[in-house]
């Protein structure tokens, strides 16, 4: 921490709740390859706008939760956005955050390097098996093909 950090930086050491972990694994997600395609930001919305999860939040909360996620990012970094939202979900949304995120990466139909390697980290931080990651990850692949 910077000796003005204290005076000058919002305090985004606030633990996240269910519904901005969950979007911060997705924001990550399409933004793991340096790019948020426009195919990418609308998919982003529309999956989480359709989940329980949101159900009864306005545009205005949402941006709410986005404008602290990204300032999460601002000034910690993606990974430690990732590692932050990965602790904060709780156990029975880590395997649909896994498929959301799987589903997101492949809106543009390409699966890049930075994008597997997110994916990899990701498995690691929701503390999934390989077996579980894996399915999802041909489930996924599969619903993408047509």
């Amino acid at each position: 921490m910077g000796l003005f950090d204290k005076v000058f930086s919002k305090n985004t050491t606030d633990e996240l709740n269910a519904p901005e972990a969950f979007a911060g694994i997705a924001l990550c997600a399409v933004a793991a390859d340096g790019v948020i395609t426009e195919e990418e930001a609308i998919s982003l919305s529309v999956n989480l706008m359709n989940r329980k999860l949101y159900n009864g939040y306005s545009d205005r909360e949402m941006r709410t939760v986005f404008n602290k996620l990204i300032t999460i990012i601002n000034s910690e970094g993606v990974n430690n956005l990732m590692e932050k939202s990965a602790k904060a979900l709780p156990e029975d949304l880590r395997q649909t955050a896994f498929a959301v995120t799987t589903d997101l990466l492949l809106a543009d139909g390409v699966m890049a390097n930075s994008e597997k390697k997110f994916l990899e980290q990701l498995q690691k931080n929701l503390q999934l098996t390989d077996e579980v990651a894996l399915k999802i990850a041909e489930v996924i692949s599969i619903k993408n093909k047509g």
